[in-house]
């Protein structure tokens, strides 16, 4: 998994509440169980006017030309609630989106988001608002989100801070997830069986 210190990119506004899951990543794509190829799915049901992903949606906020490239998605509240789907962090991870900032995420997806390199940002709804209108009204505006100092700076220099369990901010920075974490400690694991004793009948 890739380290997350700080990013600094465009960012674009999915401006509703409650997008669920299924709205991220629609049941019918979930046939694979790979991390990758995702992403041309991501908000499918938005983004495509045919089922088959054939017409785009020129109303789509993530099809218009100043968006392309987005690796910052700004959303409202409880983002990412529905399934526990982790194919939805690995969507947005496959369409090239590095973090998410919100006022509050679905746990599981919280999680997931985590768990894959996806650094989920928790800001006040006035924050987020704020971020929301800066990018509407400046194209190219970029915003820069910072976990080693917890800070999100948005396109006119407003810096905002955040906050983040320091476990998961450990996993982020050093590029961890669950396996990764477990073999940081082989040492101590190996040191750990070498000395359990003998199990006799």
């Amino acid at each position: 998994m890739q380290a997350f210190t700080a990013h600094t990119g465009l960012a674009v506004a999915i401006d509703s509440a409650n997008v669920d899951t299924d709205q991220i990543i629609p049941k019918q794509f979930l046939s694979k169980v790979t991390r990758d190829g995702f992403g041309i799915h991501l908000f499918h049901d938005w983004r495509y006017l045919d089922d088959a992903g054939d017409q785009p949606n020129p109303e789509f906020v993530l099809n218009q030309s100043r968006y392309k490239g987005a690796s910052i998605l700004l959303a409202q509240e409880n983002f990412g609630c529905g399934s526990s789907r982790e194919h939805a962090p690995w969507a947005l991870a496959d369409f090239g989106f590095s973090a998410i900032i919100a006022p509050s995420f679905a746990d599981i997806f919280y999680g997931n988001s985590i768990n894959n390199g996806l650094l989920p940002v928790k800001l006040t709804s006035t924050e987020v608002q704020q971020l929301i209108d800066e990018v509407a009204a400046k194209q190219g505006a970029q915003i820069t989100v910072d976990l080693q100092a917890l800070t999100v700076t948005s396109p006119s220099g407003c810096v905002f801070n955040f906050t983040i369990v320091e476990s998961a901010r450990h996993k982020l920075l050093n590029g961890l997830d669950a396996i990764g974490l477990t073999l940081s400690f082989e040492q101590q694991i190996s040191d750990y069986e070498a000395h359990i004793p003998a199990w006799y009948a």
